[in-house]
């Protein structure tokens, strides 16, 4: 798959191609597009048109490299999962384009409109846990499809990588680490691989990490909640999960980064998975998730600035920020 920039999206001879691919995508299933093919989304990462057609809007999705496997994440999902996302219409999974049925309302708009109230995030996690469970048989597949591999026998050396790739740490500059904090994050490579040990010793399964799963990210359709934008994702401990679902709460409800009811949907999630685990194990499990995940989400952004020239300026002070997380929260190290 090429890399390609923000300007690419916009290049009049690309965006031809993807017309023509939109009109002969849906001929074949009897689709008629009715109007302008819109492009209202355009990131470094990924753009996203929309087309009117005689079956409502559908929409087209372009992702560069770095979240290339979205295509073939959101193609292995729908296989086995058809009634949690979108409707998949077609695939080119070689130039990472998809084209998928309309999903809804967005949920963040659904909060804003009091349509929805916060309460109804314990549903919406159950939802999503039950996916996670359905998909850990089926991680062989993921991780041919380009899943990044983020494993927790591979979480300490991947920590590693991080730490030695120090131009994304910005060691005494502005929004960077400390020195200080470099040498804590270096001395705590053994904790790092004990606390994966740990984590990996319980029986919860290993499956698809949304790496982003906040409110612009979920579909509200015929009484559904539909997960969409998978370009972050990875294989990982499904627990990790909850990371971004807490930060999207704190923004859409003010909630301190604190609140107690963080601890309530923690344990309306958890809870889902006493198939595998007692729930006193599963309790531990989770506050032991919950001092590493910042890691996956350091991980994440660092494979995007190695690889997305244009996050940078934006995106600087991300690594450092997620690693003082961590260490926030382990503040024995």
């Amino acid at each position: 798959m090429a890399q390609l920039s923000q300007s690419d999206w916009q290049n009049p001879d690309w965006l031809e191609q993807v017309h023509q691919w939109i009109w002969d995508e849906l001929a074949v299933q009897a689709i008629t597009v009715t109007g302008p093919i819109d492009q209202f989304h355009i990131r470094p990462w990924s753009t996203v048109m929309r087309a009117p057609t005689n079956q409502g809007n559908v929409y087209f999705k372009a992702s560069t490299s770095v979240c290339g496997h979205d295509t073939a994440v959101t193609q292995t999902i729908f296989r086995y999962r058809p009634d949690t996302i979108p409707a998949v219409l077609a695939v080119d999974a070689k130039r990472g384009w998809l084209l998928l049925a309309d999903g809804g309302q967005r949920l963040r708009e659904a909060f804003r409109e009091e349509k929805k109230p916060m309460q109804d995030w314990s549903a919406i996690l159950a939802d999503y846990a039950r996916l996670q469970m359905d998909l850990a048989g089926h991680v062989a597949e993921f991780l041919a499809g380009g899943t990044p591999d983020q494993r927790l026998a591979r979480l300490p050396a991947l920590y590693e990588e991080v730490l030695a790739d120090t131009q994304w740490l910005l060691i005494d500059q502005p929004d960077g680490l400390t020195a200080a904090e470099y040498e804590r994050l270096l001395a705590a490579v053994p904790q790092v691989t004990e606390m994966c040990r740990q984590l990996a010793g319980y029986a919860v399964p290993e499956s698809l990490h949304h790496n982003d799963l906040h409110d612009g990210n979920i579909f509200i359709r015929d009484g559904r909640y539909l997960f969409f934008d998978w370009g972050d994702s990875s294989i990982s401990h499904p627990f990790f999960c909850l990371r971004t679902v807490f930060i999207s709460m704190e923004n859409t409800f003010g909630l301190a980064e604190n609140d107690p009811i963080f601890d309530t949907f923690g344990r309306d999630y958890w809870l889902c998975w006493r198939q595998f685990e007692t729930e006193l194990n599963l309790a531990d499990a989770f506050a032991l998730a919950r001092k590493l995940w910042a890691l996956s989400s350091a991980l994440k952004y660092r494979m995007h600035l190695s690889q997305v020239v244009e996050m940078r300026a934006q995106y600087a002070g991300a690594v450092p920020s997620l690693l003082q997380e961590f260490l926030a929260a382990n503040p024995e190290l």
